[in-house]
Formats: C-alpha cells, structure tokens, sequence
C-alpha cells in the first residue's frame, strides 16, 4: 500500500518512508552538517579576504623596502599577520568530514 503524503505528491511505500526517516535521523546527528546546512555559503568571503590581504600586504612590502617609507612598513606589519592568519582558518576543514559513524 503507498501512501501519497509527499507534499510533491511523490507516492512512497512504508519501507520507503521508513528507510527515509532512519537517514534523516543519522543526518541530524552530525553537527557539522546541520551547521554546514543552516549556513551554506558561511565562508565564500574568507578565500576572497586572504586573496586580497596577501597581494596587499606584498604590495606594501615591497613598496616599504623600495621606498624605505617607515609608515609603509608599519602597514605592513599591521596587515600581514591578519593575512597569516586567516590563511591558517582558509584550509582548516573538519578531518572526520568524509568518516562515517559506526
């Protein structure tokens, strides 16, 4: 007997909808994912930010040892370790993403 009580109107037996139930319960247990769910695209701006900080931070570096302009320098070395640092949080992914649970 199948039951037509998808809101699509996709018809699913009760091994279906049971077998459905049982994924989405092991689903909701994983944090990472319901957080990863909730904000999708939580840190598209950090790739971007790094990019920028690290060509400029270069770009004053290099401007500084020219010039030897003591302000410049001082830019730089404000600005580069926020560049080091939010390169360090760029790759820093969860290493039990791909683990499945027992």
């Amino acid at each position: 007997m199948e039951d037509r009580n998808d809101p699509e109107g996709v018809a699913l037996s009760s091994y279906e909808r049971l077998a459905l139930l049982l994924i989405e319960a092991e689903l909701s247990q994983d944090r990472q994912l319901a957080r990863r769910m909730r904000h999708p695209d939580a840190r598209p701006w950090l790739s971007l930010s790094v990019a920028a900080l690290t060509c400029t931070s270069l770009l004053l570096l290099v401007t500084g040892i020219l010039t030897t302009n003591l302000a410049v320098l001082c830019c730089f070395a404000a600005l580069w370790p926020v560049a080091l640092l939010l390169a360090f949080r760029l790759p820093r992914r969860p290493a039990n993403a791909d683990h499945a649970g027992p």
